[in-house]
């Protein structure tokens, strides 16, 4: 196992040394779709000639498959899964992460999807980064997620990117304030507001004009979606802020809450959203030469003429 050199900062959210070898490994993904479902077959084999025990969701239908694999739920999987490899795009990263959401349960993405914010490693060194993960040398990164109610009653949702009040009636502006810790901060007009950790500001955030924050910053942005107001801007808070989003009434007001993509429900005239942090963090697996500055460069072009040189 290598043991890579960890500078202090660092190691507040990233631990390289002493790290857990995985015995059992669930892979999940959208393996309807036939790039997916291959990588997720050809991944399935690859670990059970290994020696690992695989994991695989009960709905993937396996045809002379000759590696020994247990499918089951794909809820059940953090119950008895060491490790879940998610393959596909960032979506199927969120999934995973609620899947494993309040567990010691680590998630590994592998790219087939578009962007790749999350899911860092390619189709094309998979089997090499699998092989690196499953001898220890990979890296551990802590990410905040949050917890989101509305009217302080079930159902709770948890969100690794974020939260996001949204109206339902197209042509129809929504009145709310934000409170903070109790404490009034502002009335808002527009179509919305998106509550984005770190990890989330590359995403809905970042196209509302809000910042992209280090994901190792313990923090949360509030982001209003189509402000009435030039006045009215992205604020970033500690991620150990209660969030508190009162829904003003007016006639004919109707907006839903969306928590990584997913409806909570709907928040009615006079409601309250309630954002804060989740109990527990998850974690993502990096490969050693991970550079979360080379994923923005990738990602949003940067750098001279759209290169992307690293100069060392």
């Amino acid at each position: 196992m290598v043991e890579a050199q960890c500078r202090p900062a660092d190691c507040q959210s990233r631990d390289y040394l002493m790290n857990k070898r995985f015995s059992t490994v669930g892979l999940v993904g959208k393996h309807e779709d036939p790039r997916v479902g291959e990588s997720m077959i050809s991944l399935a084999r690859h670990l059970a000639e290994t020696g690992v025990h695989v994991l695989l969701p009960e709905r993937l239908q396996l045809e002379e498959f000759e590696a020994e694999v247990r499918l089951v739920p794909e809820a059940r999987m953090p119950e008895d899964a060491d490790l879940i490899v998610a393959v596909g795009g960032d979506g199927t990263i969120l999934h995973a992460t609620r899947l494993v959401a309040g567990r010691d349960v680590p998630v590994l993405g592998i790219n087939r999807g578009r962007l790749g914010f999350l899911a860092d490693v390619s189709p094309d060194t998979m089997f090499k980064h699998l092989d690196e993960v499953l001898a220890g040398d990979y890296t551990r990164e802590s990410r905040l997620m949050l917890r989101a109610d509305i009217d302080g009653a079930a159902p709770v949702a948890v969100a690794l990117n974020d939260v996001v009040l949204q109206k339902l009636d197209t042509g129809r502006m929504l009145d709310f304030e934000t409170w903070i810790d109790g404490r009034y901060v502002n009335t808002h007009g527009g179509d919305g507001l998106v509550i984005a950790t770190a990890t989330g500001s590359t995403a809905y955030a970042l196209s509302g004009g809000g910042p992209i924050i280090h994901p190792e910053l313990d923090a949360v942005v509030l982001v209003p979606i189509c402000p009435h107001t030039l006045s009215d801007r992205p604020i970033v808070v500690r991620a150990g802020c209660e969030i508190e989003v009162r829904l003003i009434e007016r006639p004919d007001t109707r907006a839903h809450v969306v928590c990584d993509g997913q409806i909570l429900g709907e928040l009615a005239a006079g409601g309250r959203l309630r954002v804060r942090r989740a109990e527990k963090p998850v974690t993502l697996l990096h490969t050693l030469d991970h550079d979360y500055y080379r994923i923005l460069r990738s990602k949003l072009h940067w750098g001279r003429g759209g290169q992307t040189t690293d100069r060392r």
